[in-house]
């Protein structure tokens, strides 16, 4: 598997730090599962910190809009931090911008849950 999922808590706010690839295959399936999990416990204020990550497919773009869906029809909030510009410009592209709320650093990510 090449994707790294470190989870932490900060300000109420579960960060799901990724590491490597977000592409078919494991990778996908354990971003999946792992957003899962934290909805099934109740863990509704999810930030995904995407400034590790080296390579997004179709398939991770579909896993990201997937997790957005899911959490929001938990009742939760599930944002993103740290993208870098090739995935910005291929969600803008896409028209994919509006489905998440995208943010630079992760203290103003963490503020806006508030």
């Amino acid at each position: 598997m090449q994707l790294s999922i470190n989870a932490r808590e900060a300000q109420e706010v579960t960060i799901l730090d990724l590491s490597g690839k977000v592409v078919l295959g494991e990778e996908c399936s354990s971003l999946r599962e792992k957003v899962m999990q934290l909805l099934a416990t109740r863990k509704r204020k999810i930030l995904v910190n995407m400034g590790e990550v080296k390579r997004v497919d179709s398939a991770g773009i579909g896993i990201l809009v997937e997790a957005v869906v899911n959490t929001s029809k938990e009742g939760g909030r599930l944002k993103l931090v740290n993208l870098d510009r090739i995935l910005y410009n291929t969600l803008r592209m896409h028209r994919l911008l509006a489905a998440f709320e995208i943010f630079d650093s992760e203290e103003a990510a963490l503020a806006s849950f508030n």
